[in-house]
C-alpha cells in the first residue's frame, strides 16, 4: 500500500514520525487519558463537596496545618491544600522533566526542523492569552498579575478528550500534541521560576546543588542499580528528591521546579548499563513508568481535589464570579487566545518554511486541537494561586473562570475533532497497513536513501 505522507517528507509539516516514536507517544498518551478521568472526577468532588451544606469541612481539611517544625526550613510548616500545590506537584513536575529531556534527547525537539513547528505553536499559545489577558485587566493592577494564568495547556484533561471523541486522532497530529504540551510546560515552567519568586534566598539554591549532583551522579553511575532493584529508586533518590525540595523551597524558588530540575538528571538513552539490567529503554523511561501511576493516580488528583473546590453560590455567584475582569480575560485567553495563539502560529511558521500541511491533515484539524488547547487546568489553578495574595476574591474568580473556559473548550474541540472522525477513521485504516517479519507496518518503513 503506498503512503502519501511519508516521514519527515520534505516541504511537509505534521507528517507520521517513526514507529518507534508513535509507539512511545501513543502510550504517554493512553497513560495521561486514565489521568484526565480521574482528575476530572477529583474536580467533580471537590466543586459539589465546596458547594454543599457540608462545606465547612472541606475548607477546614484544606486549611489544617500540617505539624512539620524543622529549624531552618521554616517554609515546610504549611497547610494541607500548600502541600498538594508546592509538594505533590513536584512529583508531576519530575515527570515532566524526564518527559522533556527525552524530547531533546531522542524525541522531536531533538531536531529543530522538525521541533520548529510545535515549539513555535506552543509559544503562540503562550504569547496571545497572555496579551489578551493583560489588555483587558491592563487598567487593574490587582488582576493584572494574573496574566500567566491562561498560558498553560492541561495535556491530561485535553487527551481525555481525544480519548472520547478522537479515537482515530491521526499519530501525526498526536505528536503535535503531546510536543505542543511538552514545550508548553517547559515555558509554564520558566515562568513560575522567573516571575513567581519571592524572598529569594541563593544560600540555600546553592546547598541544593549537592544533592541535585548527588542525584545526577547516582542514576549514570548507577543506573543498573536502579533498572533492577525498584525499591532502590523510593530508599536512595527520594530522600534526595525530599532534600532538593526542600532547599527550593526556602530559597524562594518554587519548589516544583525542584522536579523539572531532577528530572532533567536523569540519563535518557539506552546504553549498556540499560542492557546489563536487562531493559530495552533508559532509565528515565524506568522511572517514567514507575512514578507515574503515583502522580496521575495520587499527587496531581489531590492536588485538584484541593485546589479546585470553590463555592459558586449558584447562578448568582457564577454570574458575579465571571463579571470580574480576572474571569473575563481568563476565559476569552483560554478559548480565544489559545486557539488564536496555536493555529494561527502553526500557519505563519508553515508559510515561512513554504511547506505544506501533510495530505492526511486539514487546516480544521489543527484548529480543533488548537481549541482543545484551551483546556488549562493543573498548572492554571497552581498560577492562579501564585498571582494573588491570600484570600484574595481574585483567587476565586479566576479559579471558576479557569473552570469555565476549559470546559468551553473541551466542548468546542470535541465537537471540531468529532465531525472529523469519518475521515480520522479512514487514516487509522492506512495506518494499520499488514505489518512486515520485523512487526513494522509499511507506513513507518524508511525509502531507500532516507536510512
Amino acid at each position: 500500500m503506498t503512503n502519501t505522507s511519508t516521514p519527515n517528507a520534505p516541504n511537509t509539516v505534521l507528517s507520521r514520525g517513526s514507529y518507534a516514536e508513535s509507539k512511545r507517544v501513543t502510550e504517554i498518551l493512553r497513560n495521561e487519558s486514565v489521568g484526565g478521568f480521574i482528575l476530572l472526577a477529583a474536580t467533580a468532588l471537590a466543586i459539589i463537596w465546596a458547594n454543599t451544606p457540608f462545606a465547612d469541612s472541606y475548607f477546614a481539611a484544606r486549611d489544617a496545618l500540617i505539624p512539620i517544625h524543622i529549624p531552618g526550613f521554616e517554609h515546610l510548616h504549611m497547610s494541607v491544600g500548600h502541600f498538594a500545590a508546592d509538594g505533590l506537584l513536584a512529583v508531576f513536575f519530575f515527570l515532566t522533566g524526564l518527559e522533556l529531556k527525552k524530547e531533546f534527547v531522542i524525541g522531536d525537539l531533538r531536531s529543530p526542523s522538525t521541533a520548529i513547528v510545535p515549539v513555535a505553536a506552543a509559544a503562540g499559545g503562550v504569547a496571545v492569552p497572555a496579551i489578551i489577558y493583560a489588555i483587558i485587566n491592563a487598567s487593574n493592577a490587582s488582576a493584572i498579575h494574573g496574566w500567566a494564568i491562561p498560558t498553560a495547556t492541561d495535556i491530561a484533561f485535553a487527551v481525555a478528550v481525544l480519548a472520547g471523541v478522537g479515537t482515530f486522532l491521526p499519530s501525526a497530529l498526536r505528536l503535535f500534541l503531546l510536543t505542543l504540551a511538552v514545550v508548553d510546560d517547559l515555558i509554564a515552567i520558566c515562568i513560575i521560576a522567573i516571575f513567581y519568586t519571592n524572598n529569594f534566598h541563593g544560600e540555600y539554591l546553592l546547598l541544593a546543588i549537592i544533592p541535585i549532583a548527588l542525584f545526577a551522579w547516582l542514576t549514570h553511575r548507577y543506573e543498573t542499580m536502579f533498572h533492577l532493584r525498584t525499591p532502590a529508586a523510593w530508599f536512595i533518590l527520594l530522600p534526595l528528591g525530599v532534600l532538593t525540595w526542600a532547599l527550593f523551597m526556602e530559597s524562594g524558588i518554587h519548589a516544583t521546579i525542584a522536579g523539572v530540575v531532577l528530572g532533567f538528571c536523569v540519563p535518557v538513552i539506552h546504553n549498556q548499563r540499560s542492557e546489563a539490567a536487562g531493559s530495552e529503554t533508559g532509565l528515565a523511561e524506568a522511572l517514567e513508568h514507575r512514578f507515574r501511576p503515583l502522580s496521575t493516580g495520587f499527587c496531581v488528583p489531590v492536588f485538584a481535589f484541593f485546589s479546585a473546590g470553590v463555592t459558586v453560590g449558584g447562578f448568582e455567584g457564577l454570574g458575579r464570579a465571571l463579571s470580574d475582569s480576572v474571569a473575563v480575560g481568563i476565559v476569552l485567553a483560554l478559548v480565544l487566545g489559545k486557539t488564536i495563539g496555536i493555529s494561527g502560529t502553526t500557519w505563519l511558521v508553515t508559510r515561512f518554511k513554504g511547506a505544506n500541511l501533510d495530505p492526511d491533515v486539514a487546516w480544521i484539524d489543527v484548529i480543533g486541537l488548537a481549541v482543545t488547547g484551551g483546556i488549562g487546568f493543573t498548572v492554571s489553578l497552581l498560577v492562579a494561586e501564585l498571582s494573588f495574595p491570600a484570600g484574595s476574591a481574585h483567587t476565586e474568580d479566576a479559579k471558576i473562570a479557569i473552570l469555565v473556559g476549559s470546559i468551553t473548550a473541551a466542548i468546542l474541540g470535541a465537537a471540531l475533532l468529532s465531525a472529523r472522525n469519518k475521515h480520522y477513521r479512514a487514516i487509522a485504516l492506512k495506518e494499520s497497513v499488514d505489518e512486515d517479519e520485523n512487526g513494522i507496518p509499511d507506513v513507518f518503513e524508511s525509502k531507500p536513501g532516507e536510512g
